[in-house]
């Protein structure tokens, strides 16, 4: 379980029951835990739940944020460290499944076989190009317009010029790294896949996420979820059973 001082994860659940897995949670852009907070209900009792915290949020609202892939990383990875050397998987969704799936590849290599899948949700496969005009290359009238379009942000916070002033810098950061990210690695990755996608996502949807398949060696599951871009947050007990499942395959 991790300490309750630990600046990069949050302990949403322990697990009840034996053996156990963990599962670390990767939010999308400007997200929090309390996303995955949702899950706690239907996620199984030989479950741990995890969530990372980045800079920019939260109780880190104001560390640096990062510009640059390699370094988010390689400091998300030394801070899992000390959870990394027992059986996990890793779900992350949007700009959080592209962190999630940079992290396996580290990961595995660093402490094979303990990854047992890594989950990635409403997030498009790194060969296929970034839709254009980027969202973070708007001017702030425009990005402000298009984060409110996206529709995670209550609308209240838009009524907030200083909330605001404080959200959306860490929002933009992370959409720019999301909309930057492509194809790293020369080597396909040695963990089972399972890729949630929604018929009624604008953003990534079945068309964004099908090159899945071409990114691990081992298995590689589309599934159809209900819910829009945000089903992470709008329908938890169809992504919580779909996490049941595999997690059970995984953990045998």
């Amino acid at each position: 379980m991790a300490a309750p001082d630990d600046k990069w994860v949050m302990t949403l659940k322990a697990a009840a029951a034996e053996p156990a897995g963990t599962l670390f949670c990767f939010p999308y852009a400007g997200g929090s835990p309390e996303t995955f907070r949702g899950w706690c209900g239907g996620i199984a009792d030989d479950v741990e739940l995890l969530c990372v915290i980045l800079p920019g949020r939260g109780r880190r609202l104001k560390e640096a944020r990062y510009d640059r892939w390699q370094p988010l990383v390689d400091d998300v990875f030394e801070a899992l460290s000390p959870y990394l050397n027992r059986r996990h998987a890793f779900y992350g969704h949007s700009f959080g499944g592209r962190l999630a799936y940079e992290l396996s590849h580290l990961v595995t290599a660093e402490y094979p076989g303990k990854t047992r899948r890594l989950f990635v949700s409403g997030c498009r496969s790194p060969d296929t190009p970034q839709r254009r005009p980027y969202m973070h290359e708007m001017n702030e009238s425009d990005f402000r317009d298009a984060v409110a379009r996206m529709g995670r942000t209550p609308a209240e916070v838009f009524e907030q010029e200083k909330l605001l002033r404080l959200v959306l810098p860490t929002v933009r950061s992370e959409i720019r790294l999301a909309e930057i990210w492509d194809d790293r690695h020369t080597s396909a990755l040695d963990v089972p896949i399972t890729a949630l996608y929604s018929p009624d996502d604008p953003i990534d949807g079945l068309s964004t996420m099908r090159g899945w398949k071409g990114f691990t060696s081992r298995d590689c599951e589309l599934i159809e979820v209900p819910g829009g871009h945000f089903f992470v947050d709008s329908h938890p007990e169809y992504v919580t059973r779909i996490v049941n499942t595999h997690m059970g395959n995984a953990n045998g």
